[in-house]
């Protein structure tokens, strides 16, 4: 499947059973279904979600949490139900289709915040049927086509959309079904036999596995016959983008033959020689543009050659084996210069740079991770004063106070974090996590158990909090 050029998408996850999962979410899993038999609905949804933030290819408790939807909606209004009020979910639809380019993973989970008030909302379902497929999840967009199918058995597109999904999945007979009823109720539609074909072709190259149960194939002709399809494709792709690519370079390297100062065709070619993984001639148009006068004082400019430069490393690391003596040293090395280079380059740029918090912060992230805790404290100040980084600098202060032992200040200073922080999220989960590990090491542990229990309200899956809150109640006995 080819996407839109220009569009971010993240790497492909596979469909999971409940044996594939990890062991915490297994529980998580049955804790739900386990609320669900008692029919508290809005406990068994809050786990059903918990788990799926974490494994959204959780295919069976994807399921389980739009059943328990739908009985906690009453099921009596007809299965696309209107709420009262349903103008309030389009910010989150509109939310959702903005995401579903660039994260569809994230698309997906506001699409579940809309389905949980509105479990027949039928464009809720649709954005996960497509960012499902984005992500490399057939089945789940198979399920979201179903429900979807149930309220408009005749529409074309949804029928399409579900018989490529189910193609995708491997369900070929019923996508060949799918297909077919469709070819009978609009025999003129040129793509029904299109796609009946390509099934087709699919199909032959599968049908080395019926070869394998009467004893006239091998797995080696299975495999290769797969292998042979996937690598032709990728090959396709790859050949594509690289040949598009190669004509970018020669057009602009030739634009700048003529326009020797048009520093937007060398950055453009910078970018492009990144994408080719060619580091060093990147490196060499970003200096280019650092030589004239505009880009002396650029410091997004001097983030593009460090990166670069990070890049670069990051290439010939993965290009040595770890577990290959003769390498391994070689590897400690670059390793080594990698994070020399970082923290100099960031010492650099922020002597370049003075009133750039930005880069006080990275610095200071640095120091944090070298274990230099003075230096990243001295650093963290500064930085404080960004607005965009304020409340991630106090964080980061009060671990370094703790991590010296003045755990009385480090607490005083996340409280501080938390006051200017009134939304619940990802961030003040972590601000209330910190706070309650320096209480626990102040021996304070009912005041730290209060942080984490705030943490459980809302998302017991976050990091050991769950094991946490429950020691303390057996504990009590």
């Amino acid at each position: 499947m080819d996407f839109p050029p220009g569009v971010l998408y993240v790497s492909v996850m596979p469909d999971k059973t409940i044996n594939e999962i990890p062991r915490d979410l297994r529980d998580l899993y049955q804790r739900g279904k386990a609320a669900f038999d008692r029919q508290n609905f809005d406990y068994a949804i809050t786990f059903f979600q918990q788990v799926l933030q974490r494994e959204p290819g959780f295919l069976e408790c994807r399921q389980s949490l739009r059943v328990a939807q739908f009985k906690k909606s009453g099921g009596n209004t007809g299965f696309f139900k209107k709420i009262v009020g349903g103008a309030s979910v389009q910010p989150l639809v509109a939310k959702a289709q903005m995401a579903k380019g660039k994260n569809p993973t994230e698309a997906m989970a506001i699409a579940e915040q809309i389905l949980d008030g509105d479990p027949g909302n039928n464009t809720a379902h649709k954005i996960i049927a497509e960012a499902a497929l984005q992500v490399g999840l057939p089945k789940t967009a198979c399920f979201a086509y179903e429900l979807l199918l149930k309220n408009n058995p005749k529409d074309y597109d949804l029928s399409m959309a579900y018989g490529a999904a189910l193609a995708q999945a491997g369900l070929s007979e019923k996508a060949e079904q799918v297909y077919s009823e469709l070819q009978r109720a609009h025999p003129h539609k040129a793509e029904i036999s299109t796609a009946l074909k390509n099934l087709s072709a699919h199909k032959t190259i599968d049908s080395g596995y019926g070869a394998l149960a009467d004893g006239t194939g091998s797995y080696r002709d299975v495999l290769r016959n797969k292998e042979e399809a996937v690598t032709l494709e990728q090959e396709k792709r790859v050949v594509r983008s690289d040949d598009r690519t190669a004509d970018l370079i020669t057009e602009y390297e030739a634009q700048v033959a003529r326009e020797p100062g048009n520093l937007k065709r060398l950055r453009d070619l910078a970018e492009l020689y990144k994408q080719r993984k060619d580091f060093d001639k990147a490196i060499s148009y970003y200096e280019q543009i650092r030589a004239t006068d505009a880009g002396s004082a650029d410091s997004s400019l001097e983030k593009a050659i460090n990166e670069t430069t990070l890049r670069r490393y990051d290439h010939q690391i993965s290009q040595l084996d770890a577990t290959n003596p003769e390498q391994a040293a070689a590897l400690a090395q670059l390793q080594q210069e990698r994070t020399a280079f970082q923290l100099e380059d960031a010492r650099k740029r922020s002597e370049r740079y003075p009133t750039d918090l930005i880069i006080k912060f990275e610095l200071g992230q640095l120091y944090f991770q070298a274990g230099n805790f003075t230096e990243a404290m001295a650093e963290f100040q500064k930085a404080q004063n960004n607005p965009q980084k304020r409340l991630q600098a106090m964080s980061y202060l009060g671990q370094c106070l703790a991590a010296k032992g003045m755990n009385d200040m480090a607490a005083r200073r996340i409280q501080d974090a938390l006051k200017e922080k009134p939304t619940f999220d990802d961030e003040k989960k972590e601000l209330l996590y910190i706070l309650g590990s320096v209480l626990e090491k102040m021996g304070k542990k009912e005041e730290a158990l209060e942080q984490y229990k705030q943490i459980f309200e809302v998302d017991m899956g976050y990091k050991d909090v769950l094991a946490k809150v429950e020691a303390s109640y057996s504990g009590q006995g």
